[in-house]
């Protein structure tokens, strides 16, 4: 097994919990009355299967955390503020050019690496907002959401002992996605409490074998935000060891205190270099359209285009024209949304620190790193689920975003994109911690 690779990313939820995740108690067998009166099937030898049967890479895996504590708060009536999805409505401009397209019958294939009118309305956008002259021609592919596109992306550039290099806390599909593609992963951490990486340690990872950098920025889960002068010094490293840059901006709006958004991409020397990895699921509160986006220079993205296509062929075709609609919404749109955000960000970081955790508000994204320490908790799994089956509020453990696990048994990740209704019920229930005596 290749260094820094061993065990699965993070717990499976039925690793801790103590029932399936679905699919309890479900049957097999004949239902229908044809099946009840067909005579018995004629038995067949069995035929040996090649050992093993499940792929190594298979093996590896577990279930998402993040959506195994969705099902959780399902079944416990829970509220959800583990899985960053909002519940709250997509813009109505946006949902009412889907219906359009859906009844103007565009309904079949689009071209594959993205419908025209959308490739130009995220090429304005990427202009105006990330300061990007990009080719919507030759320098832009639409995925299957910011997932596909980031496991498309190092499908694309990985081969047999290339290094990748992974900050911890990480987004739990980035390991994953290293493993598909046959990277080995080298971490390096984000210190606590304001979640930095230290330049020195940073540095030390680059190597020879070093193929590319992942960055979340803003960043899931911890909510930082890069600062100019980091990105700097990643682009430096980049540029000293021949790495490509791959930065997951898929939060680039939701961003607090009148921060810049910098696009590392932008800086001098790092196009060339880049990957820049997108979407309309959080700008938009469209989780579940998964339409995603991958900017970069010609030669990687007609790679992408190709391995793309033979991953997913393409993304919903009616969801890429009212694509093209969001990419276009008034400037005041993004303004008003980052105010709303940042106006829940207080008002649940009140409430966690009024309860008790221990946390720095996040500088970006909508998800708060909060620490469990003042309740007396020593394992983030046994709070968690504490927290969703008693209390009534679904989290994440903070473990889960770790290969270190012992770095994050500290912690538990709150999302806050909901109603100030859902945030209100959230804190009632998390009134009924108590801190340890």
């Amino acid at each position: 097994m290749a260094p820094g690779m061993v065990g699965p990313a993070g717990p499976s939820p039925s690793q801790f919990w103590s029932t399936p995740p679905c699919d309890a108690g479900r049957t097999t067998g004949p239902t229908d009355a044809f099946s009840l009166t067909r005579s018995p099937p004629r038995r067949v030898a069995a035929i040996p299967m090649q050992s093993p049967l499940i792929s190594q890479k298979a093996a590896r895996f577990t279930e998402s955390v993040i959506r195994g504590m969705s099902i959780e708060a399902r079944r416990y009536g829970a509220v959800n503020l583990a899985q960053g999805m909002p519940d709250f409505p997509a813009p109505a401009e946006v949902k009412a050019a889907a219906c359009r397209a859906i009844e103007d019958d565009i309904n079949q294939y689009a071209i594959t690496w993205g419908a025209h009118e959308l490739r130009r309305a995220i090429a304005e956008h990427a202009d105006w907002y990330l300061g990007l002259k990009v080719d919507p021609e030759t320098e832009i592919t639409v995925t299957c959401g910011s997932t596909e596109a980031m496991l498309v992306t190092l499908l694309s550039l990985i081969n047999p002992g290339d290094e990748v290099i992974l900050t911890q806390p990480f987004y739990e599909n980035y390991w994953p996605d290293c493993v598909l593609a046959g990277a080995e992963p080298r971490f390096v951490p984000l210190r606590p409490p304001h979640w930095r990486f230290d330049l020195d340690e940073l540095a030390a990872a680059f190597n020879d074998r070093t193929k590319a950098i992942i960055l979340c920025n803003p960043n899931n889960p911890t909510g930082t935000v890069f600062s100019r002068e980091d990105l700097e010094a990643i682009g430096a490293l980049c540029r000293k060891w021949n790495v490509i840059a791959v930065t997951d901006e898929i939060y680039e709006h939701i961003i607090y205190d009148g921060r810049p958004h910098v696009a590392l991409a932008g800086l001098d020397g790092m196009w060339e270099r880049s990957v820049t990895i997108g979407g309309m699921s959080k700008t938009y509160a469209v989780t579940g359209w998964r339409v995603g986006t991958i900017l970069a220079p010609p030669n990687l993205t007609h790679a992408f285009r190709q391995v793309h296509d033979f991953v997913s062929i393409g993304a919903a075709a009616p969801l890429q024209e009212a694509g093209a609609v969001a990419y276009r919404l008034p400037r005041p749109y993004y303004d008003r949304l980052a105010a709303d955000y940042q106006a829940r960000r207080d008002r649940f970081c009140r409430v966690l620190r009024d309860v008790g955790f221990e946390l720095e508000p996040p500088e970006g994204a909508y998800y708060v790193m909060a620490g469990i320490k003042p309740f007396g908790a020593t394992d983030d799994v046994d709070f968690a689920r504490h927290l969703v089956r008693e209390i009534g509020v679904a989290t994440v453990p903070g473990s889960s975003f770790f290969r270190d696990k012992d770095l994050g048994r500290s912690y538990v990740r709150f999302c806050f994109c909901k109603r100030d209704e859902t945030l209100d019920l959230a804190a009632s229930r998390l009134g009924r911690l108590e801190i340890a005596k």
